[in-house]
């Protein structure tokens, strides 16, 4: 009963980490108009400011995996934690776009050992057959986190100034470094530090990882899902406010539906998961679900059906990521903080490649034919991903 309790505590300490993480990282979806407007550059430039952060974070995880497996992920998670309050605070002072630019991309660095080492732990602590439930609930902290982020970075950017909103977020960062530390300080060595030998031996283990087909299959199509979703996902506001003529706050705030319906998702996973019929029929369900959202989103012209698409769009990827994520975790039971990590890597490396692509096509005016593009990708890795999930 004590280990249990425990568990559900380091649940929440990691929860309140990951809100944040995501709050952080979606901060600047909604804020692209504005900060082009201030620094005089285009809606696509400033992406950088996205992509910059999604670069770091992929990069980093190739450090952040080994680290937690040989010093213990809970340590790990609480330096990345007030790494992130610190990187947070500066962002608010940054003077120019290039410094801002910057300081997203030290932020993403930081936040790479939040929520793929928290993944881990959990890979590590819960049984394979409660694992997905218990992911979906750590997921319900992350989701909330990306709503407030998306309408919070709307909200400050039109009525605080965006500054105002990385120095709050550096508060929340603060808080949940604090309440980890706490957590740590009551956790035993012998349970907070999970691994031994040299810190080379655990990249090469990685590499070793690498050479195994279901790893690289796993890896191939969370980095083309993270192309295909996050790369659109970051530029919905933009749309939202030039196809429906929303205001910044408003379009923020209509996107945090993308979140309500992974919340939808996330909160009924272990129901969903039954009345789909298992992982199968939540791929099925996900990518079909994600490809009606974003066509609507492309195409209609109602804000109401602009709305319905968010929300289509969050509850397919949600249960669709959420099953590759499970995979993730037992994959390498073995080196499971590498193994997430990796996982994590190749969804943000995709994640930097698809806002690449979609800049482009926010400065030619192509957002409509991109998010098309987008659906049409996303069925067909579905099925892919259907005879990945029916094979393992």
């Amino acid at each position: 009963m004590n280990t249990a309790h425990a568990e559900r505590n380091s649940l929440r300490v990691m929860g309140l980490a990951g809100f944040a993480s995501m709050a952080s990282m979606r901060l600047c979806d909604p804020m692209l108009v504005v900060l082009g407007q201030e620094f005089q550059v285009t809606t696509g430039e400033a992406s950088l400011v996205v992509s910059a952060f999604a670069v770091a974070y992929g990069v980093l995880q190739l450090f952040y995996g080994p680290l937690g497996d040989r010093f213990g992920k809970l340590r790990v998670i609480s330096l990345a934690v007030l790494a992130c309050a610190v990187f947070s605070a500066i962002t608010s002072m940054a003077s120019d776009l290039s410094l801002l630019i910057v300081m997203r991309g030290f932020m993403g660095a930081a936040a790479a050992g939040i929520i793929p080492l928290s993944m881990a732990w959990i890979g590590d602590q819960v049984a394979y057959d409660r694992r997905q439930e218990t992911l979906a609930k750590l997921m319900g902290y992350t989701v909330s986190g990306m709503m407030v982020g998306l309408w919070f970075g709307g909200f400050a950017a039109e009525h605080l100034g965006w500054r105002a909103a990385f120095a709050v977020v550096s508060g929340l960062f603060a808080i949940a470094a604090w309440m980890l530390w706490r957590k740590l300080r009551s956790t035993p060595a012998s349970v907070s530090a999970s691994g031994s030998g040299s810190f080379l031996a655990y990249f090469a283990n990685s590499v070793q990882m690498l050479r195994t087909a279901r790893v690289r299959h796993v890896m191939t199509v969370t980095a083309i899902e993270g192309a295909l979703v996050f790369g659109a996902m970051a530029f919905i506001p933009t749309h939202l406010h030039q196809q429906f003529d929303m205001s910044v706050v408003l379009a923020g705030s209509v996107m945090m539906l993308y979140g309500v319906g992974g919340l939808v998702y996330s909160q009924m996973a272990k129901r969903w998961l039954g009345w789909l019929g298992g992982e199968r029929g939540l791929v099925r369900a996900g990518v079909v679900c994600i490809a009606v959202g974003l066509l609507t989103l492309a195409w209609a012209h109602g804000i109401a059906l602009g709305m319905l698409g968010c929300l289509a769009t969050g509850f397919g990827f949600y249960m669709l990521h959420n099953t590759l994520q499970v995979q993730a975790t037992q994959m390498a039971p073995a080196s499971r903080g590498t193994a997430v990590t990796l996982f994590a890597c190749s969804l943000f490396f995709g994640q930097s490649t698809g806002v690449v692509l979609m800049a482009q096509a926010v400065d030619l005016d192509w957002l409509p034919q991109a998010f098309t593009a987008a659906a049409v990708g996303v069925l067909l890795l579905g099925g892919v991903i259907f005879k990945l999930v029916g094979r393992h």
